[in-house]
């Protein structure tokens, strides 16, 4: 059992300060943006020379253990299954959520974008202005699009031929089947054999948390730097021209998280969608400030097994598929954003292909990288599906951060409750097995909870 630390200081937990964190980042770069604009070269300077680092050292921090902790947690999250059969079925109930809820939230955005029409909203004139402001980085992305090779072959992909290289190129979905195999051949030797890979991959799994728990000390001071180089180089002056579609994208997650996951967390998981999204705070606002599932992995783990009790060999299974498959905000954001672009330059599209244009959404979702900014380049091959102008991704990159982030967050949220409805469903766990506030009286570096519990500890 890992043994818990003391807050990260005194009376606040460390989970409210990285929002402080955020706040005031947000104000000073807000203030800055106003006051002296986003191009003076002081504003330059303190992103190139401090905001910026800070702010990649703590994502550098989190990148760095996202491979051994994905390896060892869905190594030892299939030992601790046992039986194969039940692997699979814990699997595809994992995988029919993940796909079930980003449908719905897919169905949702295109809904809300095809009520309020944003696209119509904005001027030729002003669509061009910004695709000339944005016209280099969007060429970057389409290049990308072009490169990304998306289809069967990413299937194919998936059991990689080298597992290092796959580590070395944080592809996720290659380190995931090795895994998943990796977990399933010790299930297949005797118990004598096992015993010192599962010790092995148990320590492993120590050594991360202790660098997650270093690395979440970073978090309030990253968190700061990171929304203060947005807010400071954008401020408001895009939000004018795209507010309409900022809200249409902001409402729809709302409407998704309010409403459409905290019914299934009623109805389905038997958990009041109060309590769980305040024992998931934590991992919500991580998401929220990195723009990366990858990055939120670790604490996402944390909070599932510490704040909420969900057992960590289900935990430990369905997180870290979920942190790659699970996109539910990804595939609203896509289905919007298309719409949209659209709207803007005038394609009709008619009701087939706005299913076909959801169906896209949520598959490029699933494959979409989790790192910030991972779903544009697959946006762009939707956009040349319908005969958009791929270069029109630039109308809409300068508020992207803000955009990501909030998508990020839906994402992360859908990862977790996929977790609670699976170990629901599994019988593992229940609402009553949350730990309750006495229990949780323990301070620790994410949140006053026990310390994080080893996968074997998991009933078999």
């Amino acid at each position: 059992m890992a043994e818990p630390i003391a807050h990260s200081g005194k009376g606040m937990k460390l989970h409210t300060k990285i929002l402080l964190g955020l706040v005031v980042g947000a104000v000073l770069g807000i203030a800055v943006n106003q006051t002296l604009g986003g191009d003076h070269e002081a504003v330059v300077f303190v992103n190139k020379y401090i905001a910026g680092p800070v702010g990649q050292i703590f994502l550098r921090l989190l990148f760095m253990i996202v491979i051994p902790l994905v390896f060892a947690s869905i190594a030892l999250g299939v030992a601790g299954l046992g039986d194969l059969r039940r692997v699979g079925r814990v699997g595809g109930k994992a995988i029919g959520y993940f796909l079930a809820s980003t449908a719905l939230a897919a169905t949702l955005g295109l809904i809300a974008v095809s009520v309020v029409r944003p696209g119509e909203q904005i001027d030729r004139v002003t669509a061009e202005q910004l695709r000339t402001e944005f016209a280099g980085d969007a060429s970057s992305r389409v290049e990308a699009a072009a490169s990304t090779d998306f289809g069967v072959n990413t299937i194919v992909n998936m059991f990689t031929r080298n597992p290092v290289k796959s580590a070395v190129d944080l592809d996720l979905l290659g380190i995931i089947t090795f895994s998943l195999i990796f977990g399933a051949a010790l299930t297949l030797i005797t118990a004598e054999r096992a015993k010192p890979m599962l010790s092995w991959l148990e320590a492993l799994q120590d050594v991360v948390i202790k660098i997650v728990e270093m690395a979440m000390r970073f978090a309030p001071y990253g968190v700061t730097a990171l929304i203060f180089g947005v807010t400071s180089r954008f401020g408001f002056h895009l939000l004018k021209p795209l507010g309409a579609y900022v809200m249409v994208v902001i409402g729809a997650l709302l409407i998704h998280v309010l409403v459409n996951l905290s019914l299934i967390l009623r109805f389905l998981v038997g958990v009041s969608p109060f309590l769980f999204y305040r024992r998931i705070r934590a991992a919500l606002v991580t998401a929220f400030s990195t723009s990366s599932s990858s990055a939120t992995l670790p604490t996402a783990l944390s909070v599932a097994e510490r704040n909420l009790g969900i057992p960590p060999s289900i935990a430990g299974f369905v997180l870290p598929l979920g942190s790659t498959m699970c996109m539910n905000g990804t595939a609203l954001f896509e289905g919007i954003t298309v719409i949209f672009l659209a709207q803007v330059f005038g394609v009709a599209l008619n009701l087939g292909q706005m299913v076909v244009v959801m169906v896209m959404a949520v598959l490029t979702a699933v494959g979409a990288a989790g790192v910030p900014g991972g779903s544009i380049p697959l946006l762009v091959t939707i956009l040349v599906m319908f005969g958009i102008p791929a270069e029109g991704i630039a109308i809409i990159l300068g508020v992207d951060r803000i955009l990501d982030m909030s998508r990020t967050t839906v994402n992360v949220c859908g990862d977790l409750s996929a977790t609670a409805f699976v170990a629901r469903t599994e019988r593992v766990w229940n609402a009553s097995m949350i730990p309750s506030n006495e229990e949780m009286a323990v301070p620790h570096v994410l949140d006053d909870s026990p310390g994080w519990p080893k996968a074997a500890d998991a009933p078999k």
